[in-house]
């Protein structure tokens, strides 16, 4: 292999190493207080349990300003910068719009859900120099 292909993690050492060295997390797609029994909640949510500083990016919910206590960006672009990772919650076939929001960003890591693959868009952003974490 090599190249761009690099970037796409699979192993459990790289995948480990992601979850040391990224602190600050952007989540595209996080659901609100109000949807606590989703994954896009309770996963933010234990990762904020854990000391991770997660930046809320939700989708739907126009009128929330606050999940998990902490600001709602709309747009990955609008959230101040450095972003380690953005964390996807999104159907596979709803994630290409997001790709030049997600590159706009600057981060260094992708991680798409468990259940969630999108192979174009992971070497698209494999491509540009970003790891990519997919179907985890």
């Amino acid at each position: 292999m090599g190249g761009w292909r690099d970037n796409l993690v699979n192993s459990p050492e790289d995948i480990g190493a992601i979850l040391r060295e990224c602190r600050r997390i952007a989540v595209l797609g996080i659901k609100t207080e109000a949807q606590r029994d989703r994954p896009a909640f309770y996963v933010p949510e234990y990762m904020a349990r854990a000391g991770y500083d997660i930046v809320p990016v939700p989708v739907y919910s126009p009128d929330a300003t606050e999940i998990l206590g902490r600001p709602v960006y709309r747009r990955l672009a609008d959230v101040p910068r450095p972003v380690d990772m953005v964390n996807v919650f999104r159907l596979s076939h709803d994630i290409p719009p997001h790709v030049p929001d997600i590159l706009s960003s600057l981060p260094k890591v992708v991680w798409i859900q468990t259940g969630i693959r999108n192979d174009a868009v992971a070497e698209a952003l494999a491509r540009a120099g970003i790891k990519v974490v997919q179907d985890r």
